[in-house]
């Protein structure tokens, strides 16, 4: 098919170029000092703090927001800081809908929660951008540590270990760290080049270096890893992505979601990348989400998501599903992909089968119906690459596909400790689940390494 003949379907440069600027603007624009306090002052501070209770780093909400609601933004960083070192990221991407915000008090008495989300991001963003570090590291203990995974678990897991004073070296396979925060998350979510002024913020503490370009599996060995270093903490995240297992999914015009997204966030001209008029994206995630709005503000006509099951059992939350909707993405509900349509090697449509359930299990109806698209994003979850453990030694036993822990982030190997999205017990697209993984490795560590937690 000759160039201009696909560039009819998928094509770059379709809005005029001030407004890529002002659809990628911050979803949720900062809080001024002044809204800041007014909203703080609406916390009821709970003595049971549900909120608390539903952050799944446990973070002092109540306190860190009287400690704004008193002018003392920065000791509510610190507050936040002590639980989650990557609290700036999360107050952006964190589904507080469904978290902290859900249970807060004012939610159930009024359906107007505490925006603790912005909150919070108001508290980080002011010790950050005052580059306050609240915390100095131990004196040197003498370990080294390995961390596989620049991203939100070995980050964390990175930081707790440095402030103890242990050397870390984190072994990155991308040219960039931060992991999903870097390529993973849509870019009107983190503006300004924000997850790598966070990354400078936390490796500010000393004693962690970043080797880049290097996997696990390809550069190095984890039989390497553990010969050389005290301890190994495994966060490479997700690697794989699963398959529509519909026929033609090979053709011109179907990407990998999470490819797309990655490419958006690394892109300096937006006007440059390409984009089909009429998009359909499989999937119920927050990355379906992601790809179909960011697909609408770079000039996709029409983009419509098809998920094989209900509304309610989607895993994007219902503020992003009404976010799309505002953005004028159609979801679709009990609808599955059957085959891609073609022509010339390149997508016209794509076929799908309504679904139903009968006795609790998804299946399909037989009635199909033929969906107009020049680009096809599949965003149906990605899966754990087992490959780069395989022949390093003692081997690192699996679960579900992926790597099997105890409660402290403990591996089936004596040196080895995982966390985040590459671990059986995950929270599916949690960014701060993944930090409290690290986070509490990075403790169970230090205690294995040391005398009752001192050098």
């Amino acid at each position: 098919m000759a160039e201009g003949q696909l560039k009819q379907g998928i094509a770059a440069g379709r809005l005029a170029p001030g407004q890529y600027t002002a659809n990628f603007t911050d979803l949720h624009p900062p809080l001024t000092q002044h809204e800041a306090v007014v909203e703080a002052d609406r916390c009821y501070f709970c003595y049971d703090a549900p909120c608390m209770q539903a952050c799944p780093t446990s973070i002092d909400i109540p306190l860190f927001i009287r400690q704004i609601a008193t002018g003392n933004p920065l000791g509510a960083a610190k507050t936040i800081f002590d639980q989650n070192i990557l609290g700036g990221m999360c107050a952006r991407v964190c589904p507080t809908e469904t978290l902290c915000e859900e249970v807060c008090v004012r939610e159930v008495a009024e359906g107007k929660p505490v925006q603790i989300g912005r909150l919070q991001r108001y508290a980080t963003d002011e010790a950050m951008n005052r580059n306050k570090q609240f915390y100095e590291r131990s004196g040197s203990t003498g370990r080294r540590i390995a961390v596989v995974g620049a991203g939100p678990a070995g980050l964390a897991a990175a930081h707790r270990l440095a402030i103890y004073g242990h050397d870390v070296t984190i072994f990155e396979a991308k040219p960039k760290p931060g992991g999903l925060n870097e390529y993973g998350i849509a870019a009107y979510k983190a503006t300004d080049d924000f997850a790598q002024a966070e990354v400078d913020y936390v490796t500010d503490v000393g004693g962690i270096a970043i080797d880049y370009d290097k996997a696990l599996g390809r550069d190095f060995s984890l039989d390497e890893l553990t010969a050389n270093f005290d301890a190994v903490f495994l966060g490479m995240g997700l690697a794989g992505v699963n398959a529509l297992r519909a026929e033609g999914e090979e053709a011109f015009g179907v990407h990998d979601a999470v490819d797309f997204i990655a490419q958006l966030r690394q892109s300096n001209d937006l006007s440059q990348l390409p984009i089909g008029r009429r998009v359909v994206v499989i999937g119920g995630g927050m990355t379906a989400i992601d790809a179909a709005i960011q697909s609408k503000l770079l000039g996709a006509e029409q983009v419509t998501i098809c998920y094989r099951r209900g509304k309610e059992h989607m895993n994007a939350s219902e503020f992003e599903q009404d976010l799309a909707a505002a953005k004028g993405v159609s979801i679709r509900h009990w609808l599955q992909p059957r085959r891609v349509i073609t022509e010339g090697g390149a997508v016209r449509g794509i076929e799908v089968e309504y679904t139903q359930l009968v006795d609790e299990r998804l299946v399909g109806t037989g009635m199909t119906e033929t969906l107009e698209a020049d680009q096809v994003f599949k965003a149906i979850g990605q899966s754990f690459e087992s490959a780069p453990l395989n022949g390093s030694g003692d081997a690192i036993e699996t679960e579900g596909g992926r790597i099997k822990v105890d409660s402290e982030g403990r591996t089936s190997h004596l040196k080895v400790w995982a966390g985040g999205d590459c671990v059986s017990d995950a929270r599916e697209d949690l960014t701060v689940a993944a930090v409290a993984a690290g986070r509490d490795a990075a403790e169970s560590i230090n205690r294995a390494l040391t005398s009752n937690g001192r050098a």
